[in-house]
């Protein structure tokens, strides 16, 4: 298996969109990764997104994660809502295209789990069969009447008991609220980063992928 990945240049609403992209034989689908907040220094090399990335690929799923507007050699400048949404689009509207076939799986870290939600609502509106959507240590509180989570794929909520960013609290008064049916896992003794709890998360991912 080859496991380097290729950069490309998808385009986006707002100019090029910097991606790394990785094909696995016979994949099994294809797993759209969004990154955390850019204004704190998120982008799709950290390392939550790559765990995320890693375990996608070992579970033999194509893999692309991407910088939103203005981050790396992205065009644009931060929008910090439906822009970053409007990206996400532009990438999944690139993959289905791409690999037509194939199911696609969403997974966001933070700020990103707020990006991957809003994408598959809107992807569950354009008539697209989501395979899975992944929210980890998700900012929540972006979801709005506005912006949407998705509502009918299969949901996995993994927040960190310890997170010092997000909220715990809020991601389990969202989830009792959500009024679908979803997993909620939460992982003790966890900052949002996942710090020496990497492989943790891996481990709660693999089996539900």
């Amino acid at each position: 298996m080859l496991n380097r990945e290729t950069p490309v240049l998808i385009p986006g609403p707002a100019g090029q969109l910097e991606a790394l992209l990785l094909e696995v034989p016979e994949a099994r689908g294809v797993a759209l990764v969004c990154h955390p907040n850019p204004v704190q220094g998120g982008t799709m090399l950290n390392k939550v997104v790559s765990t995320l990335q890693r375990t996608a690929r070992d579970r033999g799923y194509h893999t692309l994660r991407f910088n939103y507007r203005g981050v790396g050699a992205s065009a644009g400048s931060h929008d910090m809502g439906s822009g970053e949404v409007d990206d996400a689009e532009a990438v999944a509207t690139w993959l289905r295209e791409r690999y037509p076939d194939l199911p696609i799986t969403l997974l966001g870290f933070s700020f990103g789990g707020f990006v991957a939600a809003a994408l598959g609502a809107r992807l569950e509106r354009q008539g697209v069969a989501l395979d899975k959507l992944f929210m980890v240590a998700p900012a929540v509180h972006r979801l709005t009447a506005d912006n949407p989570p998705a509502a009918t794929c299969p949901l996995v909520l993994i927040q960190p008991e310890a997170d010092e960013v997000i909220e715990a609290q809020a991601v389990y008064d969202w989830s009792a609220n959500l009024g679908r049916a979803h997993e909620l896992l939460k992982v003790a003794e966890c900052g949002h980063f996942f710090h020496g709890k990497l492989t943790d998360l891996k481990d709660l991912l693999l089996p539900r992928l």
